[in-house]
């Protein structure tokens, strides 16, 4: 299997305070990678990175082959690289239809329509709410709007941060469910962070493990999830609500 992304030695900082300290990590064109750790360890650090901001503060990050590091936000999108934020980060004042043609803005136009269909068939709650402001969704409602805006940019790698952090299990469970249908029906690959690192590591195809800004550990999410250590520090008393 190919590799869209490749990450070697990255390093990024706030201030003083280093947040990656050389990151190798590689994804695989059509993969689900599921990256664990703490809170802290630098995980949202390494996708906002990946996004352009902050800038990296060393190593390389190679997209389809083509080195990505120093480009601005906007190109990075443009080349096929989209995010749902932790937080959701929607516009509260827009509507789910407006906050949509936000998401399609380096999208092909022509493309529109039918990629709004599809965000609608994977998430009909949206579709019932296309005039609802955003701000007035509920929490699962406003993360399952995050995914959609990500994905009317007509991503190859969709970056997804905390996705079900703060849901119910069963809202939870929906979204598990639609990362599955993506990645397996239209062939996007998934670079996944998540704070159920039960769930996370039974969808991934590989993960790593994040430790204060270092990998410290990598293999299949079943090597993951199976190893001892994995599971006394991140999964053993976890949340698994959603199966």
């Amino acid at each position: 299997m190919s590799a869209l992304l490749k990450i070697s030695g990255l390093r990024a900082a706030y201030g003083q305070i280093e947040a990656l300290k050389g990151v190798d990590l590689t994804v695989g064109a059509g993969e689900i990678v599921a990256l664990i750790g703490a809170n802290g360890a630098g995980k949202s650090t390494l996708l906002m990175t990946i996004c352009g901001r902050p800038r990296a503060a060393a190593g390389t990050i190679v997209f389809d082959g083509r080195d990505i590091t120093n480009l601005q936000t906007f190109a990075i999108v443009r080349f096929g690289i989209s995010q749902a934020p932790e937080g959701r980060r929607i516009f509260p004042r827009m509507t789910v239809l407006e906050n949509l043609q936000i998401g399609a803005t380096t999208a092909a136009p022509e493309r529109f329509d039918r990629d709004r269909a599809r965000v609608f068939e994977l998430f009909p709650i949206l579709g019932e709410r296309r005039h609802q402001r955003g701000g007035t969704l509920s929490g699962g409602e406003q993360q399952m709007l995050a995914i959609g805006r990500a994905l009317m940019s007509q991503p190859r790698l969709l970056l997804l941060d905390e996705p079900s952090l703060g849901l119910a299990p069963l809202v939870a469970k929906q979204i598990f469910g639609v990362i599955r249908a993506i990645n397996a029906e239209e062939k996007i690959t998934v670079l996944l962070v998540e704070q159920n690192a039960h769930h996370a590591l039974r969808m991934a195809h590989r993960a790593y493990v994040l430790q204060t800004g270092s990998i410290v550990l990598s293999g299949t999410g079943a090597e993951l999830l199976a190893n001892e250590e994995v599971r006394a520090a991140y999964i053993e008393g976890g949340a698994r609500g959603a199966a």
